[in-house]
């Protein structure tokens, strides 16, 4: 693990924005989801909320052709992160926002909203937050898993079939055409912007200990 010093929150009246990146499978939303419960627990449910970016994709359902096709749902082009970074604005100024939800065996925006309030702490999970300029710049602190490919695809794989709906055919074809040559091109460079990135997946409770103790100082 690669750590950065102490939290320094910029202004302590805003939500504090901790981004938490890495390549699909690898651990990341575990992690953000395990500080989120992990801080509730110790200071209140009011305490922070989490963004997800995979809401923020966008509508390509008139161009997906089958399982594991052509549509490239693992470049930055897929991402409205221009919305993303609007809302984020949002809660750094207070206020509460409706964020879209994304349905994943349609490949189309839902109609329904989910209510985001401006929590002391928020957590955004995402492969590509820390790529888009128009988002990094809005994190307060940048959390990155480099995590190595087979167990990233492993995850993956299970995750697709039993969630998503996916062929174990497709999610290979995906992973080998389109995840892993987008990770390398542009998620795994985006760490050097991360103030801290965790290389061993042995180090994640000392890692979520480390972040539940600096947080729960703000």
């Amino acid at each position: 693990m690669r750590e950065t010093g102490s939290i320094k929150p910029s202004n302590s009246s805003q939500p504090f924005l901790v981004g938490v990146a890495g390549g699909s499978g690898s651990g990341k939303t575990y992690f953000a989801e395990a500080l989120v419960r992990e801080l509730k627990r110790i200071q209140g449910k009011d305490v922070c909320e989490i963004v997800l970016q995979d809401n923020f994709y966008i509508d390509q359902s008139h161009k997906f052709d089958k399982d594991g096709g052509a549509v490239n749902f693992d470049h930055p082009d897929s991402i409205e992160f221009s919305l993303l970074a609007e809302h984020l604005k949002v809660l750094k100024s207070g206020r509460s926002t409706q964020i879209p939800t994304y349905d994943f065996a349609t490949h189309k925006r839902k109609s329904e909203t989910i209510k985001i309030e401006p929590k002391k702490i928020i957590i955004v999970d995402g492969i590509l937050i820390f790529n888009s300029d128009v988002v990094r710049v809005l994190f307060d602190e940048m959390v990155f898993f480099q995590t190595p490919e087979e167990l990233r695809y492993e995850r993956r794989l299970k995750r697709d079939v039993q969630e998503r709906g996916r062929t174990p055919e497709g999610v290979k074809a995906q992973f080998l055409n389109q995840v892993k040559p987008m990770h390398d091109q542009f998620v795994e460079p985006s760490k050097k912007y991360a103030n801290t990135v965790v290389h061993d997946v042995g180090e994640f409770d000392q890692i979520l200990k480390v972040y539940v103790d600096k947080l729960s100082q703000l």
